[in-house]
């Protein structure tokens, strides 16, 4: 295989980004990163420093000054942040509400993706996220954009998540809808299908369906 194959998969939240990647990933035996994880990171520092809603220069002075390790343990990415493993805290619902907000600031977005260029420039990748193929990895060897109707989305996230969380269907609904509006009208890197993307919907495709797909796409 070659060192600079890459692969950037967008698209909104609960398309099947980070499980597709995964396995899209361990078939061509390259690393995964999953973007989306980072900005949970930032969220939740933003989060632990208290109530209230920190100015952007605040957001992007967390963003510079946090130490962040990607790490895969048990074949599970894990986060840690400062020395501490908060992967596990990263889907809590608090997390959901605040993410597309702390994302859409310029200075974080600049800081990340420039962690996330110097990742993929160690070897062989396929990424995640939402600006993966128009702003992050624009020369990757693929791009695909994963869809599917909002409500298929909150479909598969109720299902995910509802128990742990106590959320019904139509509050998942509602925050997939908000955080949507979020991500694609955002004025810094906004959620759309590159240009020379492989658009994928995939209601009522099986993931093992839409890893084939991809993988065949790379040959």
């Amino acid at each position: 295989m070659s060192d600079h194959l890459s692969i950037a998969i967008d698209g909104p939240v609960a398309s099947g980004k980070t499980t597709v990647g995964l396995l899209v990933a361990k078939s061509l035996s390259a690393r995964f990163l999953d973007t989306g994880l980072m900005y949970r990171a930032i969220t939740y520092v933003v989060n632990k420093r208290g109530p209230g809603t920190p100015s952007a220069a605040d957001m992007t002075s967390i963003a510079t000054s946090v130490k962040m390790q990607l790490l895969m343990k048990d074949k599970e990415e894990r986060l840690i942040v400062d020395g501490q493993d908060i992967t596990d805290q990263l889907r809590e619902p608090s997390i959901e509400r605040m993410v597309s907000q702390v994302s859409k600031v310029s200075g974080v977005r600049r800081e990340l993706v420039r962690i996330q260029q110097q990742i993929a420039c160690e070897g062989p990748i396929v990424m995640v996220g939402r600006d993966i193929g128009t702003i992050v990895l624009t020369d990757a060897t693929l791009k695909v954009y994963l869809n599917a109707p909002v409500e298929v989305r909150a479909q598969r996230r109720y299902e995910e998540t509802g128990n742990r969380t106590g959320l019904s269907y139509e509050q998942v609904l509602s925050d997939l809808q908000e955080r949507d509006s979020i991500d694609t009208q955002r004025a810094d890197s906004p959620l759309k299908p590159a240009s020379d993307a492989i658009i994928v919907d995939t209601t009522g495709m099986t993931v093992t369906e839409v890893v084939n797909l991809i993988v065949k796409s790379v040959a």
